[in-house]
């Protein structure tokens, strides 16, 4: 059986305030030529399919054409919501959807059913288990008690009763430890969202979404296929893919990432002013791509975003790296503020007041504090 593992589509997103609208559609349009070429029979999604809980209307027309495009072909879709959808506006219609093949788990309701597809080998289960808070999980747990992330789902797992005989993939959108994060991605403080991959020993594969960077973590099989476009310039140097799984007999699978080709990609470059310009005409430049530009001229360069946007239209960045800003880099600390965790800054102010860090306790105290704060957060 193969299965295309994708995630964090974020349809709808927009960086700098530039809409990736198209570039999106250009990217879902390659997903589906891969589905085609390489006979997948059935897609995992694993969360954040839009990029706002309320998404433009472009947005969702988008999702829709997707969804049925999927459907036309007799692609199963197993779907869950991320951190960044409404569980509430993705359910609608969902029992509807079920009927045309996208099965879509966007509200924790307690432990569902798995869907069993079948191949020559026998059943394959893929249980959907959307993003969890341990607030979701309080209200169907009883007396137990459900405080962290790791408690949250560790208790919905269990809940769950696997076989270890027959093979059994997980699609979930959560972030696990030793994950390797970048700046698009929306992570709790002071990493109270993290969980381990251990929990997850139960399943032959387990398709993650929330990481923004392909990778494994723990095993080869418990892996994120990262979002299909770029969404920051923290990823210039990412190859975006989506993973296709193989399953043979229970205990047989390969993992073969099939990489994405974007019309405009996204990039830094560096040099003065002059070597910046000039680049586009001795080197094979793509002037379409989205662009960080670093100058290293030690003026200001007057206009300087208007003029590049000349030759390069879709600047989203400027940016100097000169004696005069490493010099206030130096005065300010590398780190600034927005860098770092709000527990980080905390533990610094009640450094500087107290002349004495935080206690045992007290951190412990803080830690559930934020991490109730950030469970009401929407």
């Amino acid at each position: 059986m193969k299965l295309l593992h994708l995630s964090d589509l974020h349809i709808g997103k927009r960086v700098n305030e530039v809409s990736l609208l198209e570039d999106q559609r250009e990217v879902l349009d390659e997903i589906l030529h891969l589905a085609d070429k390489h006979q997948v029979d059935a897609l995992l999604l694993a969360g954040d399919l839009y990029d706002k809980p309320i998404p433009p209307a472009e947005a969702v027309s988008l999702l829709d054409d997707f969804f049925t495009a999927l459907s036309r072909r007799g692609i199963p879709v197993l779907a869950i919501s991320g951190n960044h959808d409404s569980p509430e506006r993705l359910n609608f219609g969902a029992r509807l959807l079920e009927r045309e093949g996208i099965h879509l788990a966007a509200r924790y309701q307690g432990p569902q059913e798995p869907v069993i597809l079948q191949d020559a080998y026998g059943p394959v289960a893929i249980y959907l288990l959307p993003y969890l808070k341990p607030a979701l999980v309080r209200r169907f747990c009883g007396e137990e008690e459900i405080v962290t992330y790791s408690q949250a789902v560790a208790w919905a797992v269990s809940q769950w009763s696997i076989p270890p005989e027959r093979r059994n993939v997980l699609v979930a959108h959560q972030f696990v430890t030793g994950g390797v994060t970048c700046e698009s991605e929306e992570l709790s403080v002071g990493g109270l969202d993290q969980i381990p991959w251990e929990l997850f020993a139960a399943f032959d594969y387990v398709a993650l979404g929330h990481l923004h960077g392909p990778q494994f973590v723990g095993r080869e099989t418990v892996r994120y296929s990262g979002s299909p476009l770029k969404y920051s310039f923290s990823e210039c140097r990412q190859e975006k893919s989506v993973m296709l799984v193989t399953l043979g007999e229970k205990g047989q699978m390969t993992v073969e990432p099939l990489p994405l080709h974007p019309t405009r990609d996204m990039r830094e470059i560096r040099g003065t002013y002059e070597e910046v310009t000039a680049r586009s005409f001795y080197e094979n430049t793509p002037r379409e791509d989205y662009l960080h530009v670093i100058l290293t001229d030690q003026e200001d360069v007057p206009e300087a975003v208007g003029k590049l946007r000349v030759i390069y239209p879709n600047l989203l960045k400027l940016t100097y790296d000169n004696l005069r800003t490493q010099n206030t880099e130096a005065v300010t600390g590398a780190q600034q503020p927005e860098e770092r965790s709000p527990l980080d800054l905390f533990r610094e102010f009640y450094q500087m007041q107290n002349n004495q860090p935080l206690s045992e306790e007290q951190e412990a105290f803080l830690k559930t504090m934020l991490e109730e704060i950030w469970e009401e957060m929407p």
